[in-house]
């Protein structure tokens, strides 16, 4: 087997190809032109070839020296193209975040406008999707999940268990007074389905057995798959709509939305919060994540009624979750 040359040899070598002498490599090496003179002599004989003509002082590739060089050049365009990514990918100021679509828009979005207040200079980038992404081959530092899909990462924490409460835009309450659950069971509701991978979601009938009711008669006047279409719905004066908690604190906070009978239902699984290890060593990447982590404590407050979202506008009734 030939006997392959150093690393230092090849690199040397590639450096006085490239900038045309042994004492502009040494300067770009940071070594003496002895060492670099050195090294091309340890190559040489490695290969058994000459790779440069000496003439006085300058040296120029012999066809051998120029058919090695063609190779080695693309090898170490490759390496310094490699540290380029890597460096960018370490200290760009931007965040990718990935999260479930009615999540990014009600809950996260927000969030996010809170934090760039006090980060102007960070960049983030908002994707909502309900495929969970392969982190560092999507380019994603954050993912939002809920449910089981976390445990796909290998670096995850718990953010909160939501609550389901029923709402209704300040308008429809008006025209539909609410006295007791079954003003709201005989009313015109608005379901959201949820997808099947996960586990079902309190549904009306839920609701209903936790207040003592029978189930509606009748299923939904309107059915979504997005969270947030059934909310702007119920906010549009479509009807009641059983949403969580943390998609309608602003609803609620600016009066878009009012809560008329307080009776929260715990969502069956949490959300968690997964993360590319590298996004931990750029700027502003382990900031981000403390961010979100102190905000989804607030939000279990929020979602179990250690703090109350709003007050209920009329039929009050002790504030349990189921």
């Amino acid at each position: 087997m030939a006997l392959i040359p150093t690393m230092r040899a090849v690199q040397a070598f590639e450096a006085v190809a490239r900038c045309g002498s042994v004492t502009a490599a040494a300067e770009e090496l940071c070594v003496s032109p002895g060492a670099i003179s050195q090294q091309i002599h340890n190559i040489e004989e490695a290969l058994s070839a000459s790779l440069f003509e000496r003439r006085g002082r300058s040296l120029s590739l012999t066809s051998w020296g120029r058919m090695y060089y063609e190779r080695v050049r693309v090898a170490f365009d490759q390496l310094r193209l490699a540290q380029d990514t890597l460096q960018l990918a370490r200290t760009k100021p931007g965040i990718v975040i990935s999260a479930l679509p009615s999540l990014a828009m009600r809950w996260l979005r927000p969030l996010i406008q809170e934090w760039r207040a006090s980060h102007p200079n960070a960049t983030i980038r908002l994707i909502g999707t309900d495929e969970e992404a392969a982190l560092q081959n999507d380019h994603i530092d954050f993912r939002i999940s809920y449910g089981a899909d976390a445990r796909k990462y290998d670096h995850f924490a718990e953010l909160y268990v939501d609550a389901v409460v029923p709402v209704c835009s300040p308008a429809f309450l008006a025209r539909n007074p609410v006295e007791s659950p079954a003003d709201i069971l005989n009313g015109p509701l608005i379901d959201i389905e949820w997808d099947i991978r996960h586990a079902t979601a309190p549904s009306w009938a839920d609701w209903a057995q936790s207040v003592g009711e029978p189930p509606p008669k009748a299923a939904g006047e309107m059915t979504f798959s997005l969270s947030a279409a059934g909310i702007d719905t119920a906010i549009a004066g479509g009807g009641f709509a059983l949403a969580q908690i943390s998609m309608i604190v602003d609803d609620l906070a600016d009066g878009r939305l009012v809560i008329p009978i307080d009776r929260r239902l715990s969502m069956p699984e949490s959300y968690f919060l997964a993360w590319d290890r590298a996004a931990l060593d750029r700027p502003f990447g382990p900031d981000f994540r403390t961010f979100l982590l102190n905000a989804a404590r607030r939000q279990a407050g929020l979602s179990m009624g250690r703090e109350q979202a709003s007050a209920p506008v009329r039929f009050k009734k002790a504030m349990k979750v189921g």
